[in-house]
């Protein structure tokens, strides 16, 4: 089963939609920078409205580690994605599990995965200037090259459309996905949202069915 993250969430109405539409995480920005940046504490707001078992994700870029401490304990997030230059040194000793994001424009990209040691890795594309939301995609087979690095998370110009042949090309552990089911940043689309996890399970059972046969 392909896991389902919504990035980007900004609101009590969008986190309810990602949820209900069978997302397993929902993600909040608190990169300053970011057009969907959220507070700690309205991110607590919403994560103390969320049903059981949904994984919250806290998206980090350089930040100090003062800082991340603090966020996890004000918002009340269950997992952190450093989502910039973070150096192995500062992916370690967090209270709370690490994704660690890596822009990805071609294979030699790959190469510094095997030197940390985090609960996932999230696969962004590189554009220059931009640390992520970039709504571009980049080569899936380099996804599913470097699952032999860890669980893969494959992000980057994912949308309805294209998740399916995402998930069969690379056979991630999860998808991420954030301006696919937008209106406008930090404004998710519900009915995207439903198309886009449906898109999702209709690869994972076309999957299944082949591996069956």
């Amino acid at each position: 089963m392909t896991r389902i993250k919504i990035c980007g969430i900004t609101n009590l109405p969008d986190a309810l939609a990602a949820v209900d539409a069978g997302a397993h995480a929902v993600g909040f920005v608190f990169a300053p920078s970011s057009p969907r940046y959220i507070s700690p504490g309205d991110a607590a707001g919403i994560i103390n409205q969320l049903p059981p078992f949904v994984q919250t994700v806290g998206v980090f870029v350089n930040a100090e580690r003062a800082l991340v401490n603090k966020v996890i304990l004000e918002s009340g997030i269950n997992t952190i994605q450093l989502h910039g230059q973070e150096e192995v040194s500062e992916t370690t000793g967090y209270p709370v599990r690490v994704v660690k994001g890596f822009r990805i424009s071609g294979p030699a990209d790959l190469d510094a995965l095997s030197r940390y040691r985090v609960s996932a890795f999230l696969l962004d594309t590189y554009v220059p200037g931009l640390d992520g939301g970039t709504g571009q995609t980049f080569d899936w087979n380099l996804a599913r090259e470097a699952k032999k690095h860890g669980r893969i998370v494959l992000s980057g110009g994912l949308r309805e459309e294209n998740v399916g042949e995402a998930i069969r090309t690379a056979t991630p552990y999860g998808v991420d996905v954030s301006s696919g089911v937008e209106n406008s940043p930090g404004k998710k689309n519900v009915q995207k949202i439903n198309r886009f996890v449906g898109a999702v399970l209709s690869a994972d059972l076309e999957i299944q069915s082949k591996r069956g046969n």
